[in-house]
């Protein structure tokens, strides 16, 4: 399985160098006709396994999957993500950790680095993508999915911690790769068997994703904002995207070199900026309109519940609204469990309080925004049409009512895509590391098809991309939310231990079990 891997991802070198050959079109759609039919046939192995017929649309099992598991912990745990917003705000501000604790980076980076890779674009162009293709109302149930999937973070992020391997270095190494295989193997060698084919299995799929979602949905996108700004179909890099993928590929290579600790420091600093920059713009917006917010709302609540033709109903409009939920926060993929295991903590369950912020900043926050933002602009007719990238539909939203902030959105995007892609290509590094080693010459070989990918994803069309990076990501939750579940008594002993701690240092009695 892994050398089958190794072959298929090393078969774009000279894909790339033929279409690079051709006589016909620019590099730009050579690229994207060789690569897109690898996209194509990814999506539809992840989506159509096991199809379920509501409402007369076909649901695919993965999204009820997800969406049926965080509903599940949410209740399991009591409503955690609601009864413990405030503890998680005093966690990550370092109350219940000490400096000397294992681990490499604070709780305050470890969000920090999480969030840079969920905040990304898929809350920008992600939601105008979601309108286009479920009409208002789909916004409504991927903010519905974000306040559930945060006990599904709090779950997966638990036992990153709990499971992770630190070296005599001090380097962490954590994820769905280590709970699976260690989580399981305490249950017992034939579980310890089926945790280690999990573990390969979720490496595989996260090591695509990292290359997808995590790259080239990231760059495209990016791409298509200054392509929108410098001119349109008249930009001098209209028909050479591959030219600007090159450029940040160069910047994301200086960066991800350095590792986690480097990572860690530069998202750190970027994601209160990027996240400060784009909330502004989408509240000057929304102010300056500030008595259609109502209505806006209504739109958005009544049309996840109306039937509608264009969006085959109200099943169509849940529908896409997990998955687009699913692909903005990540909750339940098992990405962020990596990031989040090189904490500083003796306390697993700390991370996992602090990991249920995220869905919450990131789409009950970022993704209403935007949601708003473009209904209360009114160009959610042109994103039913399917006219435009996301990312278009998003500018010209904010254009239509600050001229200039095309060229601010562009800066924030840049921003959101940067340390996304600097954040997943950690995730992907630690996924290839658990197939093939993590020697030098391991090391290297990935971050250089990472930058390679780069340039391949800002010449591809959205619709290749988009399905490239769906089919990996989500596929990553089958393997990831097995082990959760297999894995909830660890979960829960590891919470009670974490009050009892936390009951010590508040001079607090522990909590009742």
């Amino acid at each position: 399985m892994i050398s089958k891997l190794t072959f298929r991802l090393l078969t774009l070198l000279p894909i790339l160098a033929s279409t690079a050959r051709a006589s016909e079109g620019s590099l730009d759609e050579r690229i994207n006709n060789a690569v897109a039919p690898w996209t194509e046939g990814i999506f539809e192995i992840i989506f159509k396994p096991i199809p379920f017929t509501i409402g007369g649309l076909e649901i695919p099992f993965i999204l009820i999957w997800l969406a049926g598991t965080a509903i599940f912990l949410t209740v399991y745990f009591k409503f955690i993500n609601i009864t413990s917003f405030g503890l998680a705000l005093r966690t990550i501000r370092g109350k219940y950790s000490k400096p000397t604790d294992p681990g490499e980076i604070t709780h305050f980076q470890a969000l920090t680095a999480a969030l840079s890779a969920t905040v990304g674009l898929g809350n920008i162009a992600g939601v105008a993508i979601a309108i286009s293709k479920g009409g208002p109302g789909a916004a409504f149930w991927m903010v519905v999915l974000g306040l559930v999937g945060m006990t599904t973070k709090f779950a997966e992020c638990t036992l990153g911690v709990r499971y992770r391997d630190i070296d005599a270095n001090g380097k962490v190494s954590g994820g769905p790769m280590k709970y699976l295989k260690k989580g399981l193997a305490e249950r017992g060698k034939t579980w310890g068997v089926f945790g280690s084919f999990l573990a390969i299995v979720f490496a595989i799929l996260c090591v695509g994703a990292s290359l997808g979602g995590g790259n080239m949905f990231q760059i495209n996108q990016v791409c298509s904002q200054f392509v929108e700004i410098s001119g349109g179909s008249e930009s001098i890099l209209a028909e050479y995207r591959w030219v600007f993928g090159a450029v940040i590929a160069v910047l994301v290579g200086v960066v991800i070199i350095g590792g986690i600790t480097r990572i860690a420091n530069v998202t750190s600093k970027l994601v209160p900026l990027m996240c400060i920059i784009y909330i502004l713009g989408a509240l000057s917006v929304l102010l300056a309109n500030f008595s259609e917010i109502p209505q806006a709302i209504g739109l958005i609540v009544s049309k996840a519940f109306t039937p509608d033709a264009y969006v085959g109903g109200i099943i169509g409009a849940m529908l896409v609204g997990i998955q687009r939920g699913s692909f903005s926060n990540e909750a339940g993929i098992g990405s962020a469990p990596i990031a989040h295991a090189a904490v500083k903590t003796s306390k697993p369950a700390s991370e996992g309080i602090v990991a249920l912020l995220e869905p919450f900043i990131d789409t009950v926050v970022v993704c209403s925004l935007t949601a708003l933002v473009i209904v209360i602009t009114g160009n959610y007719g042109e994103a039913v049409a399917g006219s435009s990238d996301g990312i278009t539909i998003t500018s010209q939203s904010f254009a239509s009512v600050i001229s200039w902030f095309p060229f601010v959105l562009f800066v924030a995007v840049t921003l959101f895509a940067f340390s996304t892609m600097i954040s997943w290509s950690y995730y992907g590094q630690q996924a290839w590391a658990s197939l093939f080693g993590n020697s030098r010459v391991m090391d290297l070989s990935y971050k250089i098809l990472f930058c390679l990918c780069i340039v391949v994803g800002s010449a591809m069309s959205l619709g290749a991309v988009t399905d490239f990076s769906d089919g990996m990501l989500l596929g990553m939750c089958f393997p990831n939310l097995i082990g959760v579940y297999l894995l909830l008594p660890v979960v829960k002993k590891e919470l009670l231990s974490f009050h009892k701690h936390v009951a010590e240092i508040d001079n607090a009695s522990p909590p009742a079990e």
